[in-house]
């Protein structure tokens, strides 16, 4: 079977995985403590973020992790969706950002979202270090230190970063959407999984954009663990590196600026951002 046909095959899959996750119980159906008010007052639900999971699981499964095997993505992406539903169901939502999780641990408390972040590190550190076991060259021990630093820290940076777009309908689909159709289309080991990815996003989307189900922090967190994997999959060292330094410069502006605020006063991204919501919620 040609690389192109397993790569539509991958994405049919996934998706239909997502959608039929997404579609196996009606909001009625859902237990109040995964009930949630999205940011216009409408009443959204989590099944969002476990759907998508299951399809980019269905992703992992189908492309086997590529030359790495299936252990280190599975690693990165299940401990990213396990830790951000856990911190979905369990945790404090008036803790924002990194700074109000190291302040709240310097108070002698451990909040749900700091013990995902370690979850998502470690989970990106798995993958890493298998990947780097698969290669076949050898390296000294600096230049492999340096590849698994700049793999985990861009696994575990798009986790983190995916997530905090995550305050708009389909506005982290889309921000994850775009890089796995590239990858999906371009050569590279990560193309599989990217159409996965991709595949997953697709189907997810009419919930997210018609205001019905969310993604919380299991399906978003997941899904740029997702494509953080693929990137790293796909590209060169060099890019590997701009690629992680580039999330991390982001997840520090964050702490700064508003997202939302500048999406809002810049036209284009305005207009993207917007672009597939329905106003009447879907209904």
């Amino acid at each position: 079977m040609s690389g192109p046909v397993r790569r539509w095959r991958t994405a049919l899959a996934a998706g239909a995985a997502t959608a039929a996750v997404d579609a196996a119980d009606g909001a009625e159906g859902v237990p109040e403590q995964w009930r949630r008010e999205n940011y216009r007052g409408r009443t959204v639900d989590l099944r969002g973020g476990v759907a998508l999971v299951s399809g980019l699981a269905t992703a992992v499964l189908r492309s086997g992790g590529v030359a790495a095997g299936p252990l280190g993505p599975v690693a990165a992406i299940g401990l990213a969706a396990g830790a951000g539903l856990w911190d979905d169901l369990k945790g404090d939502g008036s803790v924002r950002g990194l700074k109000g999780h190291l302040r709240r641990l310097r108070q002698g408390q451990v909040t749900t979202g700091l013990v995902k972040l370690v979850a998502v590190t470690a989970g990106a550190a798995v993958f890493a270090v298998t990947a780097e076991l698969s290669r076949s060259r050898r390296a000294s021990w600096a230049g492999s230190a340096a590849r698994i630093t700049v793999d985990a820290a861009l696994v575990a940076g798009a986790a983190n970063l995916i997530n905090l777009l995550d305050l708009r309908p389909g506005r982290a689909l889309k921000a994850a959407g775009a890089p796995a159709v590239l990858l999906a289309v371009a050569p590279g080991g990560g193309g599989e999984l990217a159409a996965g990815v991709a595949g997953a996003v697709a189907a997810a989307a009419p919930a997210d954009l018609g205001e019905r189900t969310m993604l919380g922090d299991c399906g978003a967190n997941a899904l740029g663990a997702a494509v953080g994997v693929a990137l790293a999959q796909s590209l060169r060292p060099g890019a590997r590196a701009v690629a992680a330094l580039a999330v991390a410069g982001l997840i520090l502006a964050s702490e700064k600026v508003s997202f939302s605020e500048v999406i809002a006063a810049t036209p284009a991204l305005r207009r993207l951002d917007e672009w597939g919501r329905r106003e009447d919620g879907g209904a």
